[in-house]
Formats: C-alpha cells, sequence, structure tokens
C-alpha cells in the first residue's frame, strides 16, 4: 500500500512518501523537489510541471497556471471574473454553469473542467512518487487550504479520482503543518496536563492561513483558524508589476498591458527581484532585453522602497493573528511558539510584523516549503495498515457555521437550526429528530456568509423521501444523520423511519402523547452525536458541546425522562432514500469520461514521448558518428567508406529538420537502423581491437600455467606425483594445441589491415581460453590420496583421574574442546533475544 502527500499549491507543488527510513520529500525527473503547478497543451502532446513552465511566455494562451483557484466555483462567480483580466489563458463557462478552461489541444479547441486540469497536475505528482517508490500509487492524501469551502473540497476529491488515486482524507494545510510539528516532539506535556498552545502562519503564493493549535502527548487539536484569503506573495509581485509597467511606460513610452508576453516576462522577472530583495536590502537592479519592441528596458528597487509600496498589504498581517487568539479565547502570554511556513513568509516585512504582533521570536524549525507535504505524507501513514506509526489523534475543525432549515408544518413557515458551529470539531456525526407524515426536504447553509470567501452559502437541499405516517396517523418519528466527514464535506449522510409497534395487550407505546405535542410545534432534538468512525476517540467532545438549541422550543428534548409506569413497545427502523440537490459532485457518468479521456491523454503523451526518444537517437547517433569517424575510429574506416558514410551522416541531419522533422516513432527506428548497417562494423572492429588484446594475454597466461604443472610432473615433483600419467598426457596435447592456435591467429591478426574485419573474434578466444580451462583444471586440481596415520594407545592420565573419583579440580579434569557449531549458536542467542 503506497503511503504518500501530495502539497497541491498554487504556484508550486511538492510530493511526500513514507519509506522504512522515515518521511521523504522526493524529487522530480530534474531532481528537483519542487514541482510547478503547470499546464502546457501543445499540437501533439501536454508538458505537466517544469517542462510547461518553459512554456509559460512562448505558448503562453495554452499554458496554465493558477487554476487551483478556480475549484467549485461558477463563471459567474465575481471571484472568477475579477481574476479574468489578469490570465493568459480563457476561461469559458461550461454547460453546467461552472468554470472552466480553454486551450487548443492537438490542434483543435478543446474545453477542460478545474477538476480534468487539477487531475492532470496529480496525475504528474503520481508519477514522480511511484518512480521514487518503485511501486504503484493509489492511496493518498491531498492537502488543501483551510478556507476552502464545501464546493470547492467536493472538486478537490473528483479531480482526486479522475487522477486514479484514492483519496484517504483532504487535509487542511495548517493542519498538516501542526502535524509535522507535533509527531515527533518527545516533550509535549501528558494528556492530563495543561496543553501546549503553537500558532501556525502559512503565507504562501496566494493565501495567508492562520491556526492555533493545543497540543498534549500523542495528541493534536485545532482550536481556531483564520485566513486571508487573496493574501500572498502573488500580490506582493503585483506591487512590483504594476510599478515597473508605470515605470517603463513613461521611461520608454511602452504599453505593457495591452500584449500578454511583456507582462508575463515583467511579472517573473518580478518574482526574482522580490526574492532577491529578501535577502538583501541594497538597491538591485532590473534588467530585461528585447522586452517590446526590441527595447531593453532597466529599472532597480530597494527592499525599503518596495516595503513601503507593500504597506497596505503588511497591515493585512495582523488581523487573522488576532482573530485566532480571539476565537480561541488565548492571550498572547498562552502561546509557546509561533511557527512560520510557506515562501512569503521569507519576506522580511511580513516575519517582522508577526514577531511584533507576538512579542517574541518567530521558529522556522520546520521547512517553509515541504512542511505542508510531509504532513500529508504523515497522516497517510497514521490512516494506512502498511506503517506502523506513533499514536496520535487529530481533531480539527469546521471554518464556517453550519445549519439547516426546513419547512415546519406547525409553525406554516421556515424553521431552522444551527447544527455545527464554528469551530466545531470535525469530523463529527449528529442524529436530529424529526416528527413527519410526509417527505420533506432540509436546506444546508453556511450561517455567515460575511466570512465565507465564497458567493453562494447554500450546501444543497437534502430530499428525505418515503415518509409515511404511523398505523394510527399520526406522524412518524425520522432520525436524521448529518455529518462533517473526515474531507471536511458536509453530508446528511443517512435517515431512517422508526416504527412504533402496539404491545399485545393494546397499550399505547409511551410517547404517542410526545408525538401528539410535537405535531402542535416542530422540534428538532440533537439525540445523539459521536465522531466519525476513523476518528481517534481524542476527538470526542464534552456532552455540553454536543446540545443543539433550537429557537422556540423551550429546550424540550424527546428524551424525557421515563414515567413511573412504562409499557413495552416494539420498535423497528426502515432505512429512507435521500436526494442531494444540486449534486455538487460529478455524476457517475460524467466522472469515468472523464477518466478515460485522462487515460488517453496519458497514452498520447507516451506516444509523443517515444517518437521523440527515437527521433533523439538518430541525432544523438549522426553528432557522435561523425565525430568519432575523425577520431577513435579513423583508422578502421577506408578513406573511401568514411567519405560516403559522413555523406550520408550530413544528409540524415539535413533530413531531420526538414521533411525529417515530424515522422513517424518507425520512420526514426528504421533510419538508424540503416546508419547502423554502415556505423556497427567500424564500431565492431574498434572495440575487437581494444578488447582482443586482453583476450591473448588471457589464453597465454592459462598455458604457461599449465606448462609448468606438465613439466614439473615430468620432473616427479612431490606435489604432482599424484597425478594419472594419461591424464597429464592429454593435457600436455591440448596445452600444445591451444599455443599452436594462439601463436597462428596472432601472426594472422597481425597481418590483418585495421580496416578490414578481423580475423579472430574476442568471443572465439575467450571461448578457447575457457575450453582449455574446462579440461585442465579438473585434472590439476585432483586432490592426493589421504594417508590414515598410525593409530597410539592413550595413557589412563588422559582419560582422567587414576582413582576413578569425580574429583575436577586437577588438569586431568580440564573440559573438552566445546562444538564450533554450539559455540557459534550461543554466540547468536542473545541477538534472537533482541530480536
Amino acid at each position: 500500500m503506497s503511503v504518500v502527500g501530495f502539497d497541491l499549491g498554487f504556484l508550486s507543488c511538492y510530493v511526500a512518501v513514507a519509506r522504512a527510513g522515515g518521511i521523504e520529500t522526493v524529487a522530480n525527473e530534474y531532481s528537483d523537489r519542487s514541482t510547478p503547478a503547470c499546464i502546457s497543451f501543445g499540437p501533439k502532446n501536454r508538458s505537466i510541471g517544469a517542462a510547461a513552465k518553459s512554456q509559460v511566455i512562448s505558448n503562453a494562451k495554452n499554458t496554465l497556471q493558477g487554476f487551483k483557484r478556480f475549484h467549485g466555483r461558477a463563471y459567474t462567480d465575481p471571484f472568477v471574473q475579477a481574476e479574468k483580466p489578469g490570465l493568459a489563458f480563457e476561461l469559458v463557462e461550461l454547460p453546467t454553469g461552472s468554470a472552466g478552461i480553454k486551450v487548443v489541444y492537438l490542434e483543435e479547441e478543446r474545453s477542460f473542467t478545474i477538476e480534468q486540469v487539477t487531475a492532470m497536475q496529480l496525475t504528474k505528482l503520481k508519477e514522480t512518487a511511484e518512480s521514487a517508490l518503485k511501486k504503484p500509487v493509489v492511496d493518498c492524501v491531498v492537502a488543501v487550504p483551510s478556507f476552502f469551502t464545501d464546493a470547492e473540497r467536493r472538486s478537490v476529491v473528483d479531480a482526486t479520482q479522475i487522477a486514479g488515486l484514492n483519496c484517504l482524507r483532504l487535509i487542511n494545510e495548517t493542519t498538516a503543518v501542526a502535524l509535522a510539528y507535533g509527531i515527533y516532539k518527545q516533550d509535549l506535556p501528558a494528556p492530563e496536563e495543561k496543553p501546549r498552545i503553537v500558532v501556525f502562519a502559512d503565507m504562501g503564493h496566494s493565501a495567508y492561513q492562520v491556526s492555533v493549535c493545543a497540543f498534549n502527548k500523542g495528541k493534536l487539536k485545532v482550536l481556531a483558524t483564520s485566513f486571508d484569503p487573496t493574501l500572498g506573495g502573488r500580490k506582493f509581485d503585483d506591487v512590483l508589476v504594476n510599478y515597473f509597467v508605470e515605470e517603463f511606460g513613461k521611461k520608454y513610452k511602452l504599453d505593457i498591458k495591452s500584449k500578454i508576453r511583456p507582462l508575463l516576462r515583467l511579472a517573473q522577472e518580478c518574482e526574482k527581484l522580490k526574492k532577491l530583495m529578501s535577502a538583501n536590502a541594497s538597491e538591485l537592479p532590473l534588467n530585461i532585453e528585447c522586452f517590446m519592441n526590441d527595447i531593453d528596458v532597466t529599472g532597480s528597487m530597494n527592499r525599503g522602497h518596495f516595503e513601503e509600496m507593500c504597506d497596505s498589504l503588511l497591515s493585512r498581517v495582523e488581523p487573522p493573528l488576532r482573530s485566532v487568539l480571539e476565537q480561541a479565547k488565548l492571550k498572547k502570554e498562552d502561546i509557546y511558539a509561533v511557527e512560520i511556513v510557506g515562501g512569503a513568509t521569507r519576506i522580511p516585512a511580513v516575519k517582522e510584523r508577526i514577531m511584533r504582533f507576538f512579542g517574541k521570536e518567530v521558529s522556522t524549525t520546520l521547512n517553509a516549503d515541504e512542511a505542508v507535504a510531509r504532513g500529508c505524507a504523515l497522516q497517510c501513514a497514521i490512516l494506512s495498515p502498511a506503517f506502523k506509526v506513533r499514536e496520535f489523534s487529530i481533531t480539527d475543525l469546521v471554518p464556517y457555521p453550519i445549519s439547516l432549515k426546513w419547512n415546519s408544518p406547525a409553525e406554516e413557515g421556515l424553521s431552522d437550526c444551527e447544527v455545527f458551529p464554528k469551530n466545531h470539531a470535525a469530523p463529527f456525526s449528529k442524529v436530529l429528530t424529526f416528527y413527519r407524515k410526509e417527505s420533506f426536504n432540509l436546506d444546508a447553509y453556511y450561517s455567515a456568509p460575511k466570512e465565507l470567501p465564497y458567493p453562494d452559502p447554500s450546501l444543497g437541499q437534502f430530499h428525505i423521501q418515503k415518509v409515511i405516517p404511523q398505523a394510527d396517523g399520526s406522524s412518524s418519528k425520522v432520525k436524521v444523520k448529518v455529518r462533517v466527514n473526515i474531507h471536511g464535506i458536509f453530508s446528511v449522510s443517512s435517515a431512517s423511519l422508526v416504527e412504533i409497534h402496539k404491545t399485545e395487550d393494546g397499550e399505547e407505546p409511551m410517547e404517542t402523547d410526545q408525538v401528539t405535542k410535537e405535531e402542535e410545534k416542530m422540534q428538532v432534538d440533537q439525540e445523539e452525536a459521536k465522531p466519525e468512525e476513523n476518528q481517534q476517540a481524542e476527538s470526542k467532545t464534552n456532552p455540553d458541546e454536543m446540545e443543539t438549541s433550537q429557537p422556540g422550543t423551550k429546550d424540550k428534548k424527546t428524551d424525557q425522562p421515563p414515567q413511573a409506569k412504562k409499557a413495552k413497545v416494539k420498535t423497528s427502523t426502515v432505512d429512507l432514500p435521500i436526494e442531494h440537490y444540486p449534486p455538487w459532485q460529478i455524476g457517475r457518468d460524467m466522472l469515468n469520461l472523464f477518466v478515460e479521456n485522462e487515460g488517453k491523454m496519458i497514452m498520447q503523451d507516451k506516444l509523443e514521448k517515444e517518437r521523440n526518444d527515437a527521433k533523439n537517437a538518430v541525432e544523438e547517433y549522426v553528432y557522435e558518428m561523425r565525430d568519432k569517424l575523425s577520431g577513435i575510429y579513423e583508422k578502421f574506416v577506408s578513406e573511401d567508406d568514411r567519405n560516403s558514410f559522413i555523406l550520408k551522416l550530413e544528409d540524415t541531419e539535413n533530413w531531420l529538420y526538414e521533411d525529417g522533422e515530424d515522422q513517424p516513432k518507425q520512420v526514426y527506428i528504421d533510419k538508424l537502423n540503416d546508419l547502423k548497417k554502415l556505423g556497427n562494423p567500424i564500431q565492431i572492429r574498434n572495440q575487437e581491437y581494444e578488447e582482443r588484446p586482453k583476450a591473448f594475454d588471457e589464453l597465454g597466461k592459462q598455458i604457461q600455467l599449465y606448462l609448468k604443472v606438465v613439466n614439473a610432473f615430468k620432473n616427479k615433483e612431490e606435489a604432482y606425483d599424484h597425478l594419472d600419467p594419461a591424464d597429464m598426457e592429454k593435457m600436455e596435447k591440448s596445452v600444445n594445441e591451444a599455443m599452436e592456435w594462439l601463436n597462428n591467429k596472432m601472426n594472422l591478426q597481425m597481418k590483418q589491415d585495421p580496416t578490414a574485419d578481423p580475423i579472430v573474434k574476442t568471443k572465439e578466444i575467450q571461448g578457447k581460453t575457457k575450453e582449455l580451462i574446462n579440461l585442465c583444471n579438473p585434472i590439476v586440481t585432483k586432490p592426493k590420496p589421504k594417508v590414515e596415520p598410525p593409530k597410539e594407545e592413550q595413557s589412563n592420565e588422559q582419560n582422567g583421574p587414576v582413582d576413578g573419583s569425580a574429583n575436577s579440580q586437577g588438569p586431568q579434569a580440564a573440559e573438552p574442546n566445546p562444538d564450533p557449531a554450539a559455540t557459534e549458536a550461543e554466540k547468536k542467542l542473545p541477538e534472537m533475544d533482541i530480536e
């Protein structure tokens, strides 16, 4: 089972995997641990990551960046419309009303959903993980901003499915950072002690998030979160871009915003300048050659001036910090540490504002770029049975209050109830009780729309179907389970009808009176509340926190105390179907279509890569052979053959850049084979020339070795006097034959021209050497026959005491030598015990 964490950033993505040695952030094919969140579409294939980043300017309209911010949003969304003018690519309205992206792919116009585009990015990250783990990747944990709403989260889950991934959890980015921080801490307070309070501030490319967390040993609880969804490094880049657009407009009379390419080039240079200013306070230049209309432009900026221009942005750093303390009812003195992560926290002014607010140094113990991905991989390891991880429970929260409203027949109007207040623990389930005679609707919505960075507070309508009255015509009791799941997504997960049957003696059940009262005045009660099944026990809250007050109910509940005499009743439950309107998640048929399309695009990319590899192989062979024909291969080919071969190589090179620019893979393979027919004999002659002398030497050494043995046997040396004369005669004959063969082949080869094929090949010589060794070695290594030593009588002193007594103090009682095998086994015992 794969254990992988994906940090899907606005600008860059990171992949972390769990191995036996711990969590590791893996590098892509460019040996870079950061993969740009960038996709480029071309006439033959897609480029994803670093390859796409290089096409941002050359293929501007078909290269996508920053698409993460459009998840789950309609085309008419004010945020989408505000972002649209600054984009190089084209946003379009899809038939569903959501925002899509139009590009030219495979030389035809195509529109993709944001889910499809994110799935493409995930496909690339999945390949990176598989390359590192050397096995397929399916299970994963993906990080999302803590301010993402229901619709945005559903959209990301759909994207993981299109990419062929099983998302075990969508985890909030700041929660992932907190997990990466806390799981390795050995000095956390015990569960019964006062928790350690840590603030995490994460400012990335496009957003700013703050969370305050409480840590105990083996336990993390998020107390509060706050955010500024549009404050990030991108805003600071925009300040520089706008400044230089104005300056170059005045200085060089250029209308930069009229053309997208110069604007993108300027944005790239401004981002580099911003990073340089973070490390250097002096005046820094900005130079761009052939910027626009063949004009070179130059400007400069220093940190002090930059911070002045960014004052309005920097003033937005403190409010989220103040907000989390107020929500968690904490003072600055309660904060143990302030951890900062995210690329934009490297801006000295941002860091300084955070330090000034808390009155203490900020901590940078976590990797600012990789902490989120590492936290995701840790969460995946906790959820996976493949790894044994230190016990660590995570309790996240609901960032926005969620309410339900319904049509109340008793009050002849709408009633509502806040089921999950702001900062309620998550994942969490609650069961609500209704009394109804017919099917009814529940409308879920965010009840604090002003806090929402999203125009539509609705979470959809849930239609509880097939509700029927009791047999006596009274209202039926309907239990509805609502939950915020492990992804942070709200749903009405189940509904059941409680059927009450009369007892044999005809007594009415005790709840009948109450049912009648409830018909007069509608009430929703929270009968039970429990965390999700996969949430650790630590996430359970107090019963007080489980209470949901309902306006106009006078705190009345269904679980009233029992009366003096309780009749026995029989109850049964019937599951009720639920329909969700609108169904935010992509339909199953559409999802399957997207999965199929992604598979086709992956195959197209693979085929194009193979085609390019075949083309590159031809080009590489042309350059390599042309160079070597005038170098190390020169003496192995005649002048006429060399000239004709060089001419053929030049023709191939010209063909590659003309008619051969865009040919099928097989054409390149055939072209390479044609060239190799001419080149391979030359390469073989060179290879034989280098390897043959070694083979001749090896054969000569073996012949000399065996000749020495033959002469020693003839001289009747003691070491060989046990050998069989017939065998030695056979060996001598073979050695002489091998010597004659060697001398003959060496003489013939020396006379052979290097431009001609060799008389004898290295393999032939090696075969002769092996043949000689196989024949002679068994004869030479024949062991001498063993001679039995004469038996000697052993004296009594060696066997033990003369008198036969058991006294073992003298030298005669010395213990016999231990069995070597037993000794070795004894040595190994402690190691086995440890294991």
